[in-house]
């Protein structure tokens, strides 16, 4: 069998991972830091004394105990063309689990003569003492790569060999998304999760034509939310929050107006909009949507989205603003025609 290339020899276990779960199968992942170094999956969790539940996934530990709550909560959306990592790199290995890795492959000879036999040098592993770093085995870690299991778009762009880091020591400046405080930041943004968007109107039931339909958010689901990304092994941490700073209604047709004009109501006094009191009904809500014309037998779209405002601080007093993430929903508004009553 040819000898296969550096790339395609690191992407073999994300390959196989991608078709096993396409089967419908468990994957698991190579033993080291991912998952053990029993055997388990790349995911695990674990409950703190206090409580506290923090999952292990591809090397990263996220504590998600700060995170939103709810059968409707959601995934951000970055509001521009930036996104987390797809792939990065993080400890992986100690020596001895790398070479109880790896020794097997070139045993069996999969990977061709020629590739085993350069690998073999490169870890040195014919030296008992000294093969994979054994003379430094707590003294740092083989690194290497891990893939977002949602595979977006340049998940397989981290094909760079398992490489050594010294404890105390960053990673190689030239390998992108080696795990700093600021890479792990933008991972614990790939895990919040806020609340659901359903805007509460009033009237409740079915507005009317050219009446003002007050709109507010309950203040006390809109706070702010936070997940921290860490590895232990090397004291690396990071944490991600999310603050909520406005609500942007479209009514879901041209016939409408909002309130305010611009259709984003800023949050105010940890509130999103105002609730509407009695005696208030020929008043202009501070947040809402005035209808123009019937619904007729059908309904109108309303599409409210929350845009939250993401900062981030680091183990290292580094920190600093990631792009603003959104989330919204869309509920059905029933709008009827005001009847005149003849006498």
């Amino acid at each position: 069998m040819p000898a296969m290339s550096r790339g395609n020899y690191l992407l073999v276990p994300a390959v196989l991972a991608a078709l096993i779960l396409g089967a419908g199968g468990p994957a698991h992942a190579e033993k080291g830091f991912g998952g053990g170094t029993d055997g388990q999956t790349e995911q695990r969790a674990d409950t703190s004394d206090d409580g506290t539940v923090s999952v292990t996934v591809g090397g990263v530990v996220f504590d998600r105990s700060k995170n939103g709550g709810g059968d409707s909560v959601g995934a951000l959306t970055s509001s521009t063309s930036w996104s987390p990592p797809p792939c990065w790199y993080a400890p992986k290995y100690t020596p001895e689990q790398l070479q109880k890795y790896l020794e097997p492959i070139w045993e069996a000879g999969s990977t061709g003569y020629e590739w085993d036999a350069d690998q073999r040098e490169k870890y040195h592993a014919d030296d008992e003492k000294k093969g994979f770093n054994k003379d430094k085995s707590v003294k740092g870690y083989w690194w290497g790569s891990y893939v977002d299991k949602s595979y977006p778009p340049g998940w397989d762009s981290c094909d760079e060999d398992y490489f050594w880091v010294d404890l105390g020591d960053p990673p190689p400046a030239d390998i992108e998304n080696a795990v700093t405080p600021e890479v792990l930041a933008g991972l614990a943004y790939a895990e919040i999760r806020v609340p659901g968007t359903e805007v509460t109107l009033a009237p409740a039931e079915a507005t009317k034509v050219n009446l003002p339909t007050w709109a507010w958010l309950d203040g006390a689901e809109f706070k702010p939310v936070s997940v921290t990304a860490s590895v232990p092994e090397i004291g690396v941490e990071a944490t991600a929050t999310a603050e909520p700073v406005s609500l942007r209604i479209e009514p879901g047709t041209p016939d409408a107006e909002v309130y305010p004009a611009s259709g984003v109501c800023e949050i105010k006094d940890g509130r999103i909009g105002e609730p509407y009191a009695k005696g208030k009904a020929n008043d202009t809500p501070p947040c809402g949507v005035k209808y123009l014309r019937s619904s007729g037998d059908g309904t109108f779209p309303l599409r409210a989205t929350v845009t939250w405002e993401i900062h981030w601080t680091g183990s290292d007093g580094a920190g600093g603003d990631l792009p603003d993430g959104t989330f919204g929903a869309t509920q059905d508004v029933v709008v009827q025609e005001i009847q005149a009553v003849n006498r």
